[in-house]
């Protein structure tokens, strides 16, 4: 028609292809919200109102999560956790914050911090000796993981009756010294009195340290709960106090096999110190202290 511009001069909003799928290049694509958790301090606006404010808590309120926002005058206002937040003018999700644990420290058995793949230190020159074989392996099983960062060798005494000529040979210094454990160590015991007379030696002084536990063999040093027993039982004076205790427990005692089956039994039971009674583990704590002083 004349004076009517052509079809083609007018802009044309909404395509030509009616039946297109591709919407228009006009219409904006809505920004892609993110999750974000709603940790605390963390600045937020709320869309809808445009109440803007740090992140304060997150709590349960009648069945439904809600944020509580602060802004800068101190006013708190809530509102459903969740859609409908913006960050730096970006659509949000606030979602709960997850608490972050910190990571739990392996410890040994002893209750020491547990040195993953550490090598064990060379031996030093100081020693720890106690009397006989079901100590050393009670003492190793417990506090082994300690002994082998520290480079602390443990040896067997076979008995404390030549205690005094062991030290004597050992001949301590302040680069050598010497940690001793013995049973029965109680006011008037014989093992009291070697005591005496090894820190009586030469060189001893500040060198040597004798320390012990109340119990007249360390099995009794045990916590008897770990055998089912409330106390570990009396066995009378004259009988092997490994026999007695074997056979007040109805276990096989005829021989010293027995006694080593007997304690074998006793010491799987040790899971930890915690399995040890306190006059025990504390004097071996000392004892690897003593001998570690650089």
């Amino acid at each position: 028609m004349p004076g009517v511009p052509a079809a083609s001069s007018f802009p044309d909003r909404y395509g030509r292809d009616v039946l297109s799928s591709t919407p228009p290049a006009h219409h904006r694509r809505r920004p892609v919200a993110t999750e974000v958790p709603a940790r605390k301090d963390l600045v937020v606006e709320e869309a809808s109102t445009g109440f803007t404010g740090a992140v304060t808590r997150v709590e349960k309120i009648a069945g439904e999560l809600v944020v509580e926002l602060e802004d800068g005058r101190g006013v708190r206002r809530t509102f459903p956790l969740g859609p409908g937040f913006m960050i730096d003018g970006k659509p949000v999700v606030l979602t709960r914050a997850v608490a972050q644990q910190a990571p739990v420290r392996k410890r040994s058995a002893s209750g020491s911090v547990y040195v993953e793949g550490a090598r064990a230190r060379t031996a030093r020159a100081s020693r720890i000796w106690v009397e006989g074989t079901h100590d050393a392996e009670l003492v190793h099983k417990v506090w082994g993981h300690d002994l082998r960062i520290e480079g602390v060798v443990v040896e067997q005494l076979e008995g404390a009756d030549n205690l005094v000529e062991r030290v004597q040979e050992f001949a301590p210094s302040p680069t050598r010294r010497l940690g001793i454990l013995v049973d029965h160590l109680v006011p008037g015991s014989k093992e009291s009195r070697i005591a005496q007379q090894v820190m009586r030696l030469p060189g001893a002084a500040g060198n040597v340290i004798v320390l012990g536990h109340p119990y007249v063999d360390v099995w009794q040093a045990v916590k008897p709960a770990r055998v089912g027993l409330d106390r570990w039982p009396h066995v009378p004076k004259g009988t092997d106090i490994k026999i007695g205790t074997l056979a007040a427990l109805g276990w096989p005692h005829g021989d010293k096999h027995d006694v080593g089956l007997g304690w074998k039994r006793i010491l799987e039971t040790v899971r930890s110190y915690a399995d040890v009674e306190p006059t025990l583990s504390g004097r071996i704590e000392e004892l690897i202290d003593f001998v570690t002083v650089d």
